[in-house]
């Protein structure tokens, strides 16, 4: 039986246990990057939530999340220069 020599069977067994593991860590940051997403998410969900809380406190604000400083939302002003300017085209 025809057989390659020792150094390029080492070298092809190294190169197969390289790609194992590195397969396997590329599984486990698999698995971690999905359980930071799934993380996120939570993080995102209560964060919403939150804000429905400080609405229903202080109204429609921008905070300043340095200083804790708010500027309320001029959004019936918006509303009403939309809604100038949709005259002014019709």
């Amino acid at each position: 039986m025809n057989k390659i020599t020792e150094e390029h069977l080492k070298t092809i067994q190294e190169q197969q246990t390289k790609l194992n593991n590195l397969l396997n860590q590329i599984g486990y940051v698999s698995a971690q990057k999905h359980g930071l997403l799934h993380e996120f998410g939570e993080v995102n969900k209560a964060t919403e939530n939150f804000k429905s809380v400080l609405e229903a406190e202080y109204g429609q604000v921008n905070i300043n999340v340095e200083t804790g400083e708010f500027t309320p939302l001029e959004t019936e002003n918006k509303m009403e220069v939309v809604k100038e300017e949709l005259a002014n085209v019709e």
